[in-house]
């Protein structure tokens, strides 16, 4: 458990620029009139995808600044025209690459013709293959409407986990990651 919790606390530490963002939304929500939001909190059975106070704290700031440069103000939760909350997660992917090494040039040299036939260079070859476990870390974030309970914009960013250093880099990383999450928020009508 400690150690999922170290991977899912690294995903928001990823400083590659392979940022994978994704977003959908209700396209008859009219995102103009939503001015205020709120933080609920959501239960989840497991509790593993929760992120420690420290990064948790920097992804609220992070989000809250982003929202705030939007024009949004946070409020009461009574007072909100969106509840916003996020959750993460980690996905084990495997890599396969498959490298073929050939000595020289040889059009004709196969199971057809034979070494000695045609021209070009004959030559050994062989194929090295690598196979690599990774984790990909995607933050989730929710938008929902506080008057219907209705679910009305999600985005994810996700990316490769890799373990940062300092708390500013920590800082700087989940920074990015949230500005490129909503880049395009509000939606545009007809996008």
């Amino acid at each position: 458990m400690k150690k999922l919790l170290v991977i899912v606390t690294a995903l928001v530490l990823s400083a590659c620029s392979s940022l994978r963002t994704s977003y959908d939304y209700d396209p008859d929500i009219n995102f103009s009139d939503v001015k205020t939001y709120a933080w609920i909190e959501t239960k989840t059975p497991d509790s593993t995808y929760q992120l420690g106070d420290l990064m948790d704290r920097r992804v609220r700031a992070a989000v809250n600044n982003q929202l705030q440069q939007k024009g949004l103000t946070l409020v009461p939760t009574d007072k909100a025209d969106i509840l916003i909350n996020y959750l993460t997660k980690v996905d084990k992917k495997i890599n396969i690459d498959t490298f073929n090494n050939n000595f020289g040039y040889n059009p004709y040299y196969g199971p057809y013709y034979g070494p000695n036939w045609g021209w070009g260079w004959g030559g050994a070859g062989h194929s090295q293959t690598t196979v690599r476990e990774y984790d990909v870390g995607t933050l989730i974030l929710d938008m929902i409407e506080a008057k219907t309970g209705q679910l009305i914009w999600r985005g994810s960013v996700a990316d490769t986990v890799r373990d940062q250093g300092s708390p500013d880099e920590r800082t700087q990383v989940v920074n990015k990651a949230i500005g490129a999450l909503l880049t395009d928020y509000p939606p545009k009508p007809g996008k």
